[in-house]
């Protein structure tokens, strides 16, 4: 190329995003485990969205056992691991990206997380941190017997973790944390224990805890060239601002990371952007898909520049004040509307009318494809009523009919 960037349009992004994420119909996957290694990372803020996200983008054959299959995956084979990751939010990832995410991601955010607790049991006269050890390996050695224990069944065995502290008295935002709550979130984010079975469906909020799976220890710098090889391989071409946004990490450590894995400079619309080496060249079509894709679905969530994919205009419908996504109704590599369910069980969408949005074209065969998709949903979902965790405009408004 004689030294010039290739200029990847939003055309050529959309395909490959249809290929990369499994949203085309040729590219969707077989088990929960291939969508979790094509994805690197599912969003599990929201359990649902989990399990949403996943059965969008399994074959026909395989969406009627979707919520067996996760159940599978996630509690008994362990091969998909609830956890915090990057920017201290829940994900579930492969199992054996666990070491990556925790080097990469886990320690740095680990160390500040458990200085803090630190500091504010000291500052509200709470025990110190040789007695939080202390509390610490009692409930780990709780966990490892039991196998798997909510926070209250731990509690019952070492009721030290029942242990009560003001936090931020004399603020706007003081109250009362637990010392179970703080401290099972520490060792979470330290990558000794991961979120368990769900105490009740799996639309459920509430977690049994369980001891984490055994972690090989990788020099960090190695660790975060292989996490942004792993996202680009899904998602590139990417920007900086991308990279960083979604890693949580300094410009300094993704540009070092970018280097690491011999990372392409190609040319988007927002200008300097980023693939692998091995993924310069121009990708073939594939044929027109739909897809509707649940909240804080990893797609929607993985670039922080997204107008080729969401027009603006379309944002104030979609999202919450906070920047959360809602359940998003898809066109061949764009976000044209979005969806909800009713009380009855019906997926309801909408498509948006957004002047210079590209919703226009919008035609007979997008109607019939995204009208399949919300069948196909209503299918496996049966009669599980989901409401998201972060709701948003349109999906308020289409829920209540």
């Amino acid at each position: 190329m004689s030294g010039q960037r290739r200029y990847i349009g939003v055309a050529e992004r959309r395909v490959r995003l249809a290929v990369g994420q499994r949203l085309a119909v040729a590219a969707r996957a077989d088990t929960p485990e291939e969508v979790g290694a094509s994805l690197v990372a599912l969003h599990g803020t929201d359990p649902a969205s989990v399990h949403l996200a996943v059965g969008a983008r399994l074959t026909d054959a395989a969406s009627p056992g979707t919520v067996p299959e996760m159940e599978r995956a996630l509690y008994e084979d362990r091969t998909l691991i609830r956890m915090h990751g990057m920017r201290q939010t829940v994900f579930v990832f492969p199992t054996g990206l666990v070491p990556v995410v925790h080097a990469s991601t886990g320690l740095a955010v680990a160390a500040r997380a458990r200085a803090s607790l630190v500091k504010d049991m000291a500052r509200a006269g709470a025990p110190d941190a040789k007695w939080l050890a202390e509390v610490e390996t009692s409930t780990l050695a709780v966990l490892t017997r039991r196998g798997e224990a909510t926070a209250a069944e731990l509690a019952r065995e070492e009721p030290r973790l029942r242990e009560q502290f003001a936090y931020a008295p004399g603020t706007s935002y003081e109250g009362v944390h637990t010392v179970s709550s703080r401290l099972l979130r520490v060792l979470g984010i330290e990558g000794r224990v991961v979120r368990g079975r769900p105490l009740g469906s799996w639309t459920s909020t509430q977690f049994r805890w369980a001891a984490a799976p055994p972690c090989a220890e990788l020099p960090v710098a190695e660790a975060q060239a292989e996490l942004i090889r792993r996202w680009l391989a899904a998602c590139g071409p990417a920007t900086e601002a991308d990279l960083k946004w979604w890693t949580g990490w300094k410009a300094g450590d993704v540009r070092r990371a970018l280097g690491a894995v011999g990372a392409v400079t190609v040319s988007v619309d927002e200008g300097v952007a980023y693939v692998l080496a091995d993924a310069v060249e121009p990708v073939g079509a594939v044929e027109p898909w739909a897809a509707l894709l649940p909240g804080l679905d990893p797609t929607a969530m993985g670039w922080r520049e997204r107008d080729w994919y969401c027009p603006p205009g379309l944002r104030p419908a979609l999202f919450d004040r906070s920047g959360n996504i809602g359940p998003t109704v898809w066109w061949d590599g764009r976000i044209v509307g979005g969806w909800a369910q009713r009380p009855d069980g019906e997926i309801a969408w909408r498509l948006l009318d957004n002047e210079g949005a590209g919703t226009g074209d919008v035609g007979a065969e997008a109607l019939d494809a995204i009208g399949a998709e919300a069948e196909r949903l209503r299918s496996w979902m049966g009669p599980t009523r989901v409401t998201p965790r972060f709701r948003t405009p349109l999906e308020r408004e289409l829920a209540s009919g």
